[in-house]
């Protein structure tokens, strides 16, 4: 493939990498995965969680090892082209893609709703142009903003854990773990917790911006899963420690519920923002990864070549970044895509089986081959494990990107990328 113009410019360091993974991974997902889960497993939440950080382990590795062989935007479209072959790549990223997409659309709802619930569609939008426009000035820029809220959100966290912990009403006995659903239940759990891991893709996805990618993000993906499984780990105990997972599994907004059950009301409107901020850093992340990964297979001829185009000047995607941007708004000012989380589950979970496959040709020693092997493994369970709807609507969407394929294919004679 021979490319011209401009490309992308290789700005971000260790540190600016495991930002932009925290900014997807410590983002809504905090706030609103942990009902649904515990709705699903019950006093099986922990090892769900625990379940979802082991999959998310393999899959991190994998793609570590994979970006720094491959330091190209697009991450697991990328691998899958290289590794396995044109056809796999390109279902990866359409599973990337599709999926992202409603999950931008979601956090977007959510920070609607969290802002001013009677004009959640309009917020939505408003907030997709405002971050859309922050990309277009350049990573570094995105960068930035997501340093700074995510640490605004990791305090609002710090204090939900404290606040629990040290309340009268937290009661050990509440975090026992029991099995009720069956594994299944913990299998769902950690399928739906899963969608809150998947963030450290936004640093693979962002491997033609990261300066000397074979040593960047092999480290900055590792660490910026471990600061994000254990800040879980703290506010999942917290919570059902306070809550029980019974009446976290009923909460609609759990971290607020349970500083309320703590006995200090007054922190909810803090912990609300904290959830809109939350949901603005994960969607500013997301819109960074769906464009990179279109602007991949724009350049191969998947997508409208238009989209491929880079900024002289700022050094970004700016076709396929107001694209996506325009796409998302259009969705989150007219559809409650809400509910998408499993949906958004299932196409990651495909994205990242795609990725361990990969990673299982890099090197035909045993050993090397022991973690791609598990992450498979672990993305196909949790993919089966998820909610009928999310497999069904999921596996659909896969089809039809492999119909368009095949379509796509025929029509230019055979002729692949």
């Amino acid at each position: 493939m021979t490319r011209t113009g401009p490309g992308l410019r290789r700005t971000l360091g260790v540190r600016d990498a495991v930002v932009v993974g925290l900014g997807a991974m410590v983002g809504a997902g905090v706030f609103s995965a942990l009902g649904p889960a515990a709705r699903a497993a019950g006093p099986g939440l922990l090892p769900g969680l625990a379940v979802a950080a082991a999959v998310a382990y393999c899959n991190a590795m994998s793609s570590a090892r994979l970006a720094a062989r491959h330091p190209a935007s697009g991450g697991t479209y990328v691998y899958g082209r290289e590794r396995l072959g044109a056809f796999w790549g390109y279902l990866a990223g359409w599973a990337f893609v599709v999926g992202k997409t409603a999950s931008c659309a979601a956090m977007a709802l959510t920070v609607g709703v969290y802002l001013w619930p009677g004009q959640a569609h309009v917020v939505a939008a408003a907030a997709v142009v405002v971050l859309t426009a922050v990309n277009y000035g350049g990573v570094q820029k995105s960068a930035w903003l997501t340093r700074v809220i995510v640490t605004v959100v990791l305090a609002v966290l710090a204090a939900v854990v404290v606040v629990c912990l040290a309340s009268g009403r937290a009661d050990a006995g509440r975090l026992a773990v029991g099995l009720p659903s069956g594994a299944g239940g913990v299998l769902r759990a950690a399928g739906l917790l899963f969608f809150a891991f998947a963030g450290y893709a936004r640093i693979a996805t962002l491997g033609e911006e990261v300066r000397d990618p074979a040593r960047t993000i092999p480290r900055a993906v590792p660490s910026a899963l471990g600061i994000a499984l254990a800040v879980y780990a703290c506010v999942a105990v917290a919570v059902l420690a306070v809550l029980g997972a019974a009446r976290l599994g009923q909460a609609t907004a759990p971290l607020a519920d349970a500083v309320r059950a703590a006995g200090v009301p007054g922190l909810v409107p803090v912990v609300r923002a904290g959830a809109a901020l939350a949901a603005l850093g994960s969607l500013l992340s997301l819109v960074l990864g769906v464009s990179r990964t279109t602007l991949a297979m724009a350049r191969d001829g998947h997508l409208p070549g238009a989209l491929a185009a880079v900024h002289p000047r700022f050094g970004v995607p700016h076709r396929a970044e107001p694209a996506v941007g325009a796409v998302v708004a259009v969705l989150a000012a007219t559809v409650d895509v809400r509910g998408a989380i499993g949906f958004s589950s299932f196409g990651v979970l495909a994205y990242y089986a795609v990725a361990n496959a990969s990673a299982w040709t890099l090197s035909r020693a045993p050993l090397s081959r022991v973690v791609p092997a598990a992450g498979l493994l672990g993305c196909a369970l949790l993919a089966c494990a998820l909610p009928v709807v999310s497999v069904a609507v999921g596996a659909g969407v896969l089809l039809a990107g492999a119909a368009a394929y095949v379509v796509q294919r025929r029509w230019a004679g055979g002729r692949g990328p």
